[in-house]
């Protein structure tokens, strides 16, 4: 089903919406989940509840790209999960390495906590994402959006793993630089 036609379910309150989207959407939602919480159970409950905060959404938003919405939505529930776990050991250490390895480029928490402030590094990131090569910008959201680890980047675009690192670290470069020129450190 087309999404602007699971869009109308939704509004329409129709709870055909809810399984027309985990049809469409469910495999794709359980891999951003099992990639931060690398537990086939939490990843489960946290696209659960993907489709319910999805029917809470809507109306009365209408979001242009369905299936982003849906993996932002699980995305943020994966990570308020792993935070309320509190443990590394549980997630195998790839979300703390991937942020890890943003620390260097990121402004401080505190720089960030007023709204103002998170809007204006939102739309700076999103500047940043943009000026980049597809390929490069594809691997940096697999990475620091998805969480993907890094074997299973580099086998999707038949790099080594080596590569991979490289490209990011590079990117990271560029995106301190960016940053510094925005004013954010």
């Amino acid at each position: 089903m087309e999404d602007y036609k699971i869009i109308e379910l939704y509004f329409a309150r129709d709870e055909r919406a809810i399984s027309e989207s985990s049809l469409k959407y469910g495999k794709y939602c359980f891999a951003v989940a099992q990639n931060i919480l690398f537990s086939p159970e939490d990843a489960e409950e946290c696209v659960n509840d993907t489709w319910l905060k999805g029917w809470q959404s809507m109306p009365p938003q209408r979001p242009s790209y369905l299936k982003l919405f849906f993996a932002k939505i699980t995305r943020n529930l994966s990570f308020n999960k792993r935070k309320a776990q509190d443990s590394v050991k549980r997630g195998a250490g790839e979300l703390p390495l991937a942020i890890e390895e943003l620390s260097e480029c990121l402004p401080a928490q505190g720089l960030v906590e007023e709204e103002v402030q998170a809007r204006a590094l939102q739309k700076a990131l999103n500047r940043f994402l943009a000026s980049l090569p597809q390929r490069e910008r594809s691997i940096f959201l697999r990475r620091y959006f998805f969480t993907e680890p890094f074997p299973a980047i580099a086998r999707r675009y038949r790099l080594k793993e080596a590569n991979v690192r490289l490209i990011l670290s590079r990117t990271r470069a560029k995106l301190k630089l960016f940053l510094e020129k925005e004013g954010y450190k």
